[in-house]
């Protein structure tokens, strides 16, 4: 009989790394059963290396996908599960905002899910994976991956540097950006999709429903009722059904069945 052990927790990045990288996430089964969850949408491009058994990934369109040794996907725009085979371990790279384009360069968002030596026209990822699979303490393999990323970094270009920067929540940053550096909106927003693979509306719309769930998950931390008008109000819902209707898109559930399966949910964003 094996430990009942289903360990999973992030992995913080040193500070020259934080623009490129927001965490790492590794998770193991040591138990007898599969293990699933469903893991929430963060709007991140994610780079995932798979250890031991094989694991799969399934979408809300119940697309299944095993992930042998690595995989690229992203941005997570909706939730998936994911189930973790006995004896099988992963460990997640999360990149933050462009650095994906950044890293792999002019690729298009649409081709993933995908082998990230696909994107580089060389092997170099399986050669990496080799390497971390000689490796057993997990924050060794972060370091390993962190050194390995150094020369394949791009710098950030001017209107990517102005959209990450941006922090004048009332304005609409392709509005401001375009007057800034004289250039239309519309080649604004083309480099928004081009670089961090969604548009401002869409990031917008997220931040809204990842609102309502902090709101949400308050709520259980505090063993209290959740107050649903209130939570519609605090975070601009125009009414309930609109809420419902964005958790149904996100999540292809009800925020009230959120509620229930609330421990089988994890997230890949950022604290």
């Amino acid at each position: 009989m094996k430990n009942a052990e289903n360990n999973n927790y992030r992995i913080a990045v040193p500070s020259a790394f934080e623009t490129v990288f927001s965490h790492f996430y590794f998770a193991e089964n040591k138990t007898d059963l599969p293990v699933t969850k469903t893991l929430l949408p963060s709007f991140q491009t994610i780079l995932v290396f798979n250890f031991g058994t094989k694991s799969t990934l399934k979408s809300q369109q119940n697309t299944v996908l095993e992930v042998e040794k690595c995989i690229v996907l992203g941005p997570i725009k909706q939730a998936f599960d994911y189930t973790l085979e006995p004896d099988s371990e992963i460990l997640v790279a999360n990149f933050r905002e462009d650095a994906f384009y950044r890293f792999f360069g002019n690729v298009l968002f649409d081709s993933l899910p995908i082998h990230p030596d696909a994107l580089l026209q060389e092997n170099c990822f399986s050669l990496l994976w080799e390497e971390l699979q000689q490796i057993s303490e997990v924050t060794e393999r972060v370091a390993y991956i962190l050194d390995f990323c150094k020369p394949y970094l791009r710098e950030q270009n001017e209107i990517t540097t102005l959209l990450t920067d941006f922090k004048e929540g009332n304005l609409d940053p392709i509005k401001v950006i375009a007057s800034k550096i004289n250039q239309t909106e519309r080649n604004i927003q083309l480099n928004q999709k081009k670089v961090f693979g969604y548009t401002i509306k869409e990031i917008n719309r997220y931040e809204r429903f990842l609102k309502a769930i902090n709101e949400i998950q308050k709520t259980i931390l505090n063993q209290s009722k959740t107050d649903w008008l209130n939570i519609v109000e605090e975070c601009g819902y125009y009414d309930q059904s609109q809420l419902i209707h964005d958790f149904k898109f996100y999540m292809n559930i009800s925020p009230t069945k959120f509620l229930k399966f609330q421990n089988d949910i994890c997230s890949s964003k950022a604290e």
